[in-house]
């Protein structure tokens, strides 16, 4: 059998290391499909053709003195011949690339897959990266925006693929499962298959790649549990498994390089340990899911972050006061049943605090007042709003203030006072008559104020 290492001298500059011998020409033409023999033929010079190389390892050895100048003028001859020439890619490499070609199609609109000519040198084709006689990367399908994308299904046999380690696809119609043969991927670092239609389970078998760092199947029609294998894989630094229809519980999550965990719009349930995540985390979003159970002990843990969107769940408990001083540009917290006050050590930096619709309570701190974006509405909050509040939103410092649809008393401003047309203040349906007449949210509904009885302190 024949076998001439890959190499592509356009990204290598080595020489192929070896050429075996053929023990025949009927076993070498079983043994090869008839497009890699004529890649072979291709891709040799015409002076060193499969034909010679056949007769060549046919040929009886005669005994006779050998004059070492001749050989290595004969071996500078046949590498400066080389030169020009691409080597022969892994068959097995070669086959799986076929079997992948045949399981998919370009959309109409796409053409990537034109240079896939197995007649040329498959380590120039589109999405095609090799290293030595393998493949190590395969980006299928078109990158640019608004590509059609690819159809068809995931082909088994991209488990052969052994040096592989990026598999990416880029956004399109393949149906079907993730094959079972990926778990063979033992070189895997980098695995994107988002935006399809892939369905079934997450296979198990995924926690055998154990040097896998990003997962990204989201925007896919996933169902069943998150398998706990993949919880253990000691490298992952990225999980993204959003937009599918993932069910049971968060397994935990054992890397200690995990940053970043996206699993918004799932069916996901159950509660979160406290030591469920590494500290390493630095994005996380559960949102839109039915997860229950109190966060506060795992959050203290979590003082990396830097985007924190638990929203849309059941999550009850305390709110811990040292997430406010996390370096996070967006907190989204809202639509859970959180309850307790909310007391942050010291101003808050954060860009956009979204806390609404829960059962916090307590009366509103003024350590709130340096955020641009705040939503507080839909709880129980009580008393006076923080004088701060009134003069950051005269000065435009304040962009939304949403109040309303809670217990307050009252807001130091001057009726005739001129709210910034950058700026929203909503205050309605509170313990008191709004003191300053603003436009508020259509949800808000019409009602002006709370009823009397609602109000322990107000008496109109």
């Amino acid at each position: 059998m024949l076998i001439v290492s890959p190499l592509k001298l356009s990204r290598s500059r080595r020489f192929p290391r070896e050429i075996g011998p053929l023990h025949s020409r009927k076993s070498f033409s079983r043994t090869l499909e008839p497009s890699f023999l004529q890649y072979i033929t291709n891709h040799l010079h015409p002076s060193f053709t499969t034909r010679t190389i056949i007769r060549l390892s046919m040929a009886k050895p005669k005994k006779r003195i050998i004059n070492l100048s001749d050989i290595f003028f004969t071996l500078f001859l046949l590498q400066c011949q080389l030169l020009h020439v691409f080597a022969i890619l892994d068959p097995v490499d070669f086959l799986a690339l076929q079997a992948i070609r045949k399981s998919l199609e370009d959309m109409p609109g796409s053409n990537f897959f034109a240079s896939w000519d197995f007649t040329s040198d498959p380590c120039n084709f589109a999405g095609v990266y090799c290293e030595g006689d393998k493949v190590i990367a395969l980006n299928l399908g078109d990158p640019r925006a608004g590509s059609p994308g690819l159809t068809g299904h995931l082909d088994a046999a991209i488990g052969k693929l052994s040096s592989l380690a990026e598999l990416s696809i880029v956004p399109g119609r393949i149906i079907g499962q993730l094959p079972q043969s990926l778990s063979q991927l033992k070189n895997l670092r980098f695995l994107a298959i988002s935006r399809n239609f892939i369905s079934g389970g997450i296979p198990e078998t995924l926690g055998e790649v154990r040097g896998l760092k990003t997962l990204d199947l989201s925007y896919n029609q996933f169902t069943g549990n998150i398998p706990r294998s993949i919880g253990t894989l000691p490298e992952l630094a990225n999980v993204i498994l959003c937009h599918n229809k993932l069910s049971g519980s968060v397994p935990p999550f054992l890397s200690q390089t995990l940053t970043r965990l996206d699993l918004k719009h799932n069916d996901l349930s159950g509660s979160l340990a406290p030591d469920a995540l590494p500290p390493t985390m630095q994005y996380l979003s559960l949102s839109w899911n039915r997860l229950t159970g109190p966060v506060d002990r795992l959050l203290n843990r979590l003082d990396q972050l830097n985007y924190l969107d638990l929203s849309m769940n059941q999550f009850n408990g305390n709110i811990p006061s040292r997430v406010f001083s996390y370096p996070i540009t967006n907190l989204q917290l809202q639509r859970n049943s959180f309850t307790g006050p909310v007391q942050p050590s010291d101003q808050v930096t954060i860009t956009t605090v979204d806390l609404s619709y829960n059962r916090l309570s307590g009366e509103i701190s003024p350590m709130l007042s340096s955020v641009q974006n705040l939503y507080l509405n839909n709880n129980r909050f009580m008393g006076q709003v923080p004088g701060s509040f009134v003069d950051r939103l005269l000065a435009a410092s304040i962009q939304i203030l949403y109040l309303q649809h809670n217990y307050l008393t009252g807001m130091q401003i001057n009726p005739t006072s001129e709210i910034p047309l950058s700026s929203s203040l909503c205050l309605q349906y509170n313990c008191m008559v709004p003191p300053i007449q603003t436009p508020c949210p259509l949800k808000a509904g019409k009602q002006k104020t709370r009823p009397t009885a609602q109000c322990t302190e107000w008496r109109g």
